[in-house]
C-alpha cells in the first residue's frame, strides 16, 4: 500500500468517526440533568401574555436561551437528549424556570433552562391538551410527549403531582417578578383573558 492510499484510508476513517461522534454529540460539559424540571407547574393564567422575554425584549432573549444553550452543550436539561438526538425537533427551546407562590399571586423568574421539545410540552401540558382539541396537533404526538415526560420522570423516581387547584390569589393582585421589578397581568380579568385564548 502506498503512502497516499494510507493516508486517504486515515481520511475515511477520520471522517466516518467525525459523523459519529456528531450523531452523538458533543463530549458534555460538566452539567448535571435536572428531570424534576418537568414537575414545574403552569404559569396561572392571568399571567400568561407576561414573560421575561416579552418584557426584556428579543435581544435579551436570544442572548439569555443561546446561554443556556451551551451551559448543558446543547443537551435537554431534563431528559439529556442531544438536540440533534431529539423527537419532532431537531434543536432546543428556552424555558423560563419560576418560583410561584399562589396565594400571594408572584411567580418569581429564576433562570431560562434548555429543553427538547416533547419535555418543554410535556411541562406546558395546559397549552399542549389546549392544542390537541383544537387539532393543531394529531393525537399520536400528544400520546408521545405524555409518555416521554412520565418515562423521564419515572426513571428518576418522580410523579407529576395534580395541577394546583386553590385558593388564589385575586386576578389583579398577580405580579411576576423579575429581579426587583414587579409586572402586573396582560389581561385585566378571566372575561378579558378567554377572548385572547379560548
Amino acid at each position: 500500500m502506498c503512502l497516499v492510499e494510507a493516508l486517504e484510508g486515515r481520511y475515511v476513517s477520520l471522517a466516518k468517526n467525525l459523523r459519529a461522534g456528531l450523531r452523538k454529540g458533543p463530549k458534555p460539559k460538566q452539567w448535571t440533568c435536572e428531570p424534576e424540571l418537568l414537575l414545574s407547574p403552569n404559569i396561572p393564567k392571568p399571567l400568561h401574555g407576561v414573560s421575561p422575554r416579552s418584557i426584556l425584549g428579543p435581544i435579551w432573549w436570544q442572548k439569555t436561551r443561546h446561554e443556556a444553550y451551551r451551559s448543558t452543550n446543547f443537551h435537554c436539561q431534563a431528559c439529556g437528549v442531544y438536540k440533534f438526538n431529539a423527537r419532532w425537533r431537531k434543536w432546543l427551546e428556552g424555558h423560563e424556570v419560576y418560583d410561584i407562590d399562589y396565594l400571594l399571586g408572584s411567580a418569581v423568574y429564576i433562570k431560562t433552562v434548555p429543553l427538547c421539545h416533547f419535555c418543554h410540552n410535556f411541562i406546558h401540558d395546559g397549552r399542549l391538551r389546549s392544542l390537541l382539541e383544537k387539532g393543531e396537533i394529531p393525537p399520536g404526538k400528544y400520546i408521545q410527549i405524555i409518555q416521554h415526560g412520565h418515562r423521564v420522570l419515572g426513571e428518576a423516581g418522580l410523579i407529576k403531582p395534580q395541577p394546583y387547584t386553590g385558593p388564589f390569589a385575586d386576578w389583579k393582585d398577580w405580579r411576576l417578578i423579575i429581579g426587583d421589578k414587579r409586572y402586573p397581568p396582560k389581561f385585566k380579568s378571566l372575561k378579558e383573558w378567554k377572548k385572547a385564548f379560548e
